[in-house]
């Protein structure tokens, strides 16, 4: 992994990516978008997450996010990944899924090549973290996250996608707390007069 992308302070804001192996589109159904929701509020309430950003796209996952306190950023990302990887295995095993067999099938395959993964392996390995240690990177960040889905053709306008913190970033409530930024601050000093 290059030095170039690794978590080197807590406390500062990261761009973070994290991808479904194969790109495969998992988050197509409520149920497993309902999941991450919950366990990044948990991760939040519980583990000293703060999430600035979020936007959750059909087979992947991007913050903006650091580490309050004494909590160390990678340890919650570690967690937060193996928890999920269980939990939406669990999910596809229980629900009426039509993709049942092959997606289990996508994943176990991906498992077998990592001797730290015992049955299934959802994720892949890293998430690329872009330390966001200037207002301009920040807010470009950011643009990007709540860009995705209109970018994608999804939606128009990027308060209309509910996976999302940009409609948070409206003034209204989402489905996941969000830290937010000033963004006066972060506008004031990526275009200082």
């Amino acid at each position: 992994m290059s030095h170039q992308y690794r978590i080197r302070s807590s406390e500062e804001i990261y761009f973070v990516t994290f991808t479904i192996v194969d790109w495969v589109d998992i988050f197509i159904r409520p149920v497993y978008k309902q999941l991450i929701v919950e366990s990044l509020n948990y991760c939040r309430q519980n583990k000293g997450l703060e999430i600035y950003a979020y936007c959750l796209m059909t087979n992947h996952l991007h913050l903006l996010v650091a580490a309050k306190d004494k909590a160390y950023l990678p340890d919650i990302i570690r967690d937060f990944k193996k928890h999920t990887n269980k939990q939406i295995i669990s999910l596809i095993e229980q629900e009426n899924e039509s993709r049942r067999d092959w997606m289990l099938y996508r994943f176990k395959y991906h498992a077998k090549f990592n001797n730290r993964i015992k049955d299934y392996k959802i994720w892949q390995d890293g998430y690329h973290g872009i330390a966001c240690d200037n207002p301009k990177i920040l807010m470009q960040k950011l643009d990007y996250i709540h860009n995705n889905p209109v970018v994608a053709g999804i939606v128009a306008e990027p308060e209309h996608y509910l996976y999302s913190s940009a409609y948070d970033y409206t003034g209204q409530k989402g489905l996941v707390d969000i830290d937010l930024l000033d963004l006066g601050f972060y506008v004031a000093n990526v275009n200082p007069r």
